[in-house]
C-alpha cells in the first residue's frame, strides 16, 4: 500500500481538496509536495496505473516535459561562471557544422528569441501549421522507441525558413534548447549526464533525478502515463511510461522527482547555484511572455509578489515546478493522464496549474497558458 506521506505532517485540507479535484478532473495521477513557512506537505491522489486502484506513490519519478530547459539553462549558466561559455557569444563559435546565423547568441537560444524553426513544429499566427518530427497519433505510437540524433533534430530545423530575424522576436522551440545541450556538450567534452551531475546533482544530492538520453526507462517507482490515438477507425490507449524521449531531446526529456524538484529549484532561486548577477540575468524577463533564460516570471499581484517558474509536459506526464525569488516557497507536482493529437487535457491542465498556484501562492492570478515541451 503506498503512503500518504500527508498523514505523517499536519493536514493540509486545502490542498488534499486540490488534488482530489484536480485528478478528478481527467488527470490519472496526481503527486505534490509544497514547502513554505508552515513546513513541508507532500500528498498524492487518483490512482498509480488506469483502471486499478492502487494509490499513486507520493515520491514516484515523472517525466517532467519542459521543466528539462530550467536544467539546460542553469548548466550553460553554471558553465558562464566558469568562464567556458560566453553568453552573448555567438552560437557558432562553438558549433561551426551547422552553418548558424552567427547573430544568434546562446542567450538567443536560453530566451527563445533565436527565431529558429522548433523541430516538433511550428504554428503560425495566421493558423498555418508546418509539421516537424512526429509526436502526435498513430505515428508516433508506432515509432516511439525511434532514436533520433540531436544533430538530427537541428539539421530538420534548419532546413526550414526562420520565424524572424535573431533578436528581434519571441518563438517557443524545443531546438533552441537541443543546441544549448550541444554547447554544453561541446565545450565540456563531456555528456549533459555527465555535466549534470557534476555541477547540480552531486552537489545537491539529488538522486532521483536522470538525463535519460536515448533510453526508455524509467526508474521505480513511478506512475503510468497513457496516450489515446486511432487506428484503423478504433480509439486505442496505450501505456506510454516507457518511450524514447529523444523526439524532443533537450526540449524536455528529463525524469525527475517533487523533492528533487523541490531540493533543486529552491536552491537555485536561494542562490546556491549562480552568482547574483547570472541569477538576475536568468529572471530577466522578456517582454513579451515573461520569459527570462529558461524561467517564467509571473507577477501575482500585490499579495504574491512575482513567482518564477517552469513547467513541462510530455506523453501521459507533467511537471509543475514553482518558487517564490528567495527559494522559501515552493510547489512542485508531478501528474500523469491520458494524452491525444488534440491536446485535451490542456484545459485541466491549467486549471490544475491555476487552482494549486492560487493555494500555495496566493495573490492575483495571472494568466498561466504557457507551452510546454
Amino acid at each position: 500500500m503506498s503512503i500518504n506521506l500527508s498523514d505523517q505532517v499536519q493536514d493540509r485540507p486545502e490542498l488534499r481538496k486540490a488534488i482530489e479535484e484536480i485528478a478528478e478532473s481527467g488527470f490519472v495521477g496526481v503527486q505534490l509536495r509544497v514547502n513554505d513557512e508552515q513546513g513541508e506537505w507532500v500528498g498524492s491522489a487518483g490512482t498509480r496505473e488506469l483502471g486499478r486502484s492502487a494509490k499513486p506513490p507520493a515520491d514516484g519519478h515523472f517525466r517532467t516535459g519542459s521543466t528539462t530547459k530550467n536544467f539546460i539553462a542553469t548548466t550553460v549558466l553554471m558553465l558562464v561562471a566558469e568562464g567556458r561559455i560566453g553568453l552573448d557569444a555567438p552560437v557558432d563559435a562553438y558549433l561551426t557544422e551547422f552553418g548558424l546565423d552567427r547573430r544568434i547568441t546562446v542567450r538567443m537560444l536560453l530566451q527563445h528569441t533565436s527565431g529558429i524553426f522548433n523541430h516538433t513544429g511550428e504554428l503560425y499566427e495566421d493558423g498555418t501549421i508546418v509539421l516537424g518530427v512526429p509526436w502526435q497519433g498513430k505515428e508516433w505510437v508506432d515509432n516511439r522507441f525511434h532514436t533520433y540524433l540531436p544533430e538530427e533534430l537541428v539539421r530538420l530545423s534548419l532546413s526550414k525558413p526562420a520565424r524572424f530575424e535573431p533578436g528581434t522576436g519571441w518563438s517557443y522551440a524545443n531546438t533552441n534548447y537541443v543546441l544549448a545541450r550541444l554547447v554544453i556538450e561541446r565545450v565540456t567534452g563531456r555528456s549533459f549526464a555527465e555535466e549534470l551531475q557534476r555541477l547540480i546533482l552531486g552537489p545537491l544530492g539529488m538522486t532521483g533525478t536522470v538525463a535519460p538520453g536515448a533510453s526508455s526507462d524509467i526508474p521505480e517507482p513511478h506512475n503510468h502515463g497513457y496516450y489515446r490515438y486511432e487506428d484503423a477507425g478504433q480509439e486505442k490507449t496505450i501505456d506510454v511510461t516507457r518511450h524514447n524521449p529523444t523526439w524532443v531531446s533537450a526540449g524536455g526529456d528529463m525524469i525527475s522527482t517533487t523533492q528533487d524538484l523541490h531540493t533543486y529549484f529552491s536552491a537555485l532561486m536561494g542562490g546556491k547555484l549562480l552568482p547574483a548577477a547570472l541569477l538576475a540575468e536568468m529572471r530577466r524577463p522578456e517582454a513579451t511572455f515573461g520569459y527570462g533564460l529558461g524561467v517564467f516570471a509571473q507577477d501575482m499581484g500585490p499579495d504574491g509578489g512575482t513567482v518564477f517558474h517552469h513547467n513541462g509536459a510530455t506523453m501521459g506526464s507533467a511537471a509543475l515546478m514553482y518558487s517564490t525569488a528567495d527559494g522559501s516557497r515552493t510547489l512542485t507536482a508531478g501528474l500523469t493522464y491520458v494524452g491525444d493529437a488534440d491536446l485535451s487535457i490542456a484545459p485541466a491542465f491549467q486549471h490544475a496549474q491555476q487552482k494549486l498556484v492560487n493555494e500555495v501562492f496566493g495573490g492575483r492570478q495571472a494568466d498561466l497558458s504557457r507551452p510546454a515541451a
